[in-house]
C-alpha cells in the first residue's frame, strides 16, 4: 500500500528543485542551433581576433547587446501572439527625449535629486507603456493589422520625440542617472543585470504562468483561443504594453550610456535588430511558439557577428547583409521544422 501511495503522491518539489527545473527547461529545448552558432563565433574570435578574450571586449559586447535583448523580449511576446511591433525604435526615442526634461526640472521643479531621477525613469517608461497600449488598442479593438497599427507610431512617434525636444541634442552630466547604464555590480555593467532580470522574469512568465500559455494559445489559433474562453483582446493589449515598456527601458539605457539624448537617432533600426534576434533565436514569426532565452542567444549572435566583421576589417555595411542572411536562414529553418 505504501508503494502505491508513493507512486500516486510523489514528494512535493522543493523551491530549489523548482528553480532548477525552470532554469533547465529554459535551456534544454530549441536552442541547440543557436548555441552551436554562438560557440562557433566565439571559437573563431578566440583564434583569429586579437584581444578578444579580454574583459574590456566582453564588457563592450554585453553593453551593446543589452538594448537589443530588452527590446527583443517585448518583441518576442508580441510575435508570439502573431503580431509585430515596428514602433519600438520610435518609442525608445520618445522615452529618451522625455527623461532629461523631467530629471532636469523642465516639466516641474523637483527639490530632491534622487526623486527627480526616479521620476525621470518611471514616467518615461509609463508613457512608453501607454504608447504600447495605443498599439494594442488598434489591434485588439479595431482589428487593425499589427504591421499597420504599429507603423503609425513608427512614423509619428519619432516626430513626437523630435517635437518634444525641439529636435535638439540634449546633453547632460548626471552620474547618478548614468549609473543605470555605466555603473557596475561585481564588475558587470548594471545594465547587464537589468537585462538578465527582464529576461528571467519574461522567460518564467512565458513558460510557467497562465498569461504565458494564453499568449501562445492566441498566437497558435486566435479563434480556438477565443472559443476556449481566453480573453484574446486583453492578451493582445498586454503584450503591446509590455513591448512599449521594454522599449522605454532601452531608450533610457541608450541616453545613460551616451550622456545625451538625440531624438533623431535613439532607437534607429532597433525594431529590425529586435525582430532579427527573435527570428534567429527560434521564435516562430507566425506566432504560437516563442523562446525568450532564444531571443537572448539571437541577440548575442547578431552582436558577435557585427563585432567579428568590424574587428577583422570588414565594413559595417557587410554586417547588414549578414544580418539579412541570418533572418532568411532562420525563416527557412522554421519552415523546414514545420514541414
Amino acid at each position: 500500500m505504501s508503494t502505491v501511495a508513493d507512486k500516486s503522491h510523489p514528494p512535493a518539489a522543493t523551491p530549489q528543485t523548482s528553480i532548477r527545473r525552470t532554469l533547465w527547461s529554459l535551456w534544454s529545448k530549441n536552442h541547440a542551433g543557436a548555441l552551436a552558432a554562438l560557440a562557433a563565433l566565439v571559437l573563431f574570435n578566440l583564434v583569429f581576433t586579437p584581444n578578444f578574450a579580454t574583459m574590456q571586449t566582453l564588457s563592450v559586447n554585453l553593453s551593446q547587446v543589452c538594448v537589443i535583448v530588452i527590446v527583443g523580449v517585448g518583441m518576442t511576446l508580441v510575435i508570439a501572439t502573431g503580431g509585430i511591433d515596428l514602433s519600438v525604435g520610435s518609442i525608445m526615442a520618445i522615452a529618451g527625449a522625455l527623461s532629461p526634461q523631467i530629471f532636469q526640472g523642465q516639466w516641474f521643479p523637483v527639490p530632491n535629486l534622487y526623486l527627480a531621477i526616479a521620476l525621470g525613469i518611471v514616467i518615461p517608461i509609463l508613457i512608453a507603456g501607454l504608447f504600447g497600449l495605443f498599439n494594442g488598442w488598434l489591434v485588439a479593438s479595431f482589428g487593425v493589422q499589427p504591421i499597420i497599427a504599429t507603423l503609425i507610431l513608427f512614423i509619428a512617434g519619432r516626430g513626437i520625440a523630435q517635437v518634444s525636444s525641439n529636435g535638439d541634442l540634449q546633453v547632460f552630466k548626471l552620474p547618478e542617472f548614468q549609473q543605470i547604464a555605466i555603473g557596475r555590480v561585481l564588475g558587470v555593467p548594471f545594465q547587464v543585470w537589468i537585462m538578465l532580470a527582464i529576461v528571467l522574469v519574461a522567460a518564467w512568465i512565458l513558460r510557467r504562468s497562465v498569461f504565458g500559455r494564453q499568449v501562445l494559445a492566441v498566437g497558435g489559433n486566435q479563434d480556438a483561443a477565443r472559443l476556449a474562453g481566453i480573453p484574446v483582446a486583453r492578451v493582445q493589449l498586454l503584450v503591446y504594453v509590455i513591448s512599449g515598456a521594454c522599449a522605454g527601458v532601452a531608450g533610457l539605457l541608450v541616453i545613460a550610456m551616451n550622456s545625451a539624448a538625440d531624438a533623431n537617432l535613439i532607437g534607429m533600426g532597433a525594431e529590425l535588430d529586435a525582430i532579427a534576434a527573435v527570428a534567429v533565436g527560434g521564435t516562430l514569426l507566425t506566432g504560437g511558439r516563442a523562446t525568450i532565452v532564444g531571443t537572448l542567444l539571437g541577440a548575442l549572435i547578431i552582436q558577435l557577428v557585427r563585432y567579428t566583421l568590424l574587428a577583422n576589417g570588414v565594413p559595417d555595411a557587410a554586417a547588414l547583409l549578414v544580418k539579412a542572411a541570418l533572418i532568411v536562414m532562420a525563416v527557412w529553418l522554421q519552415r523546414q521544422d514545420r514541414a
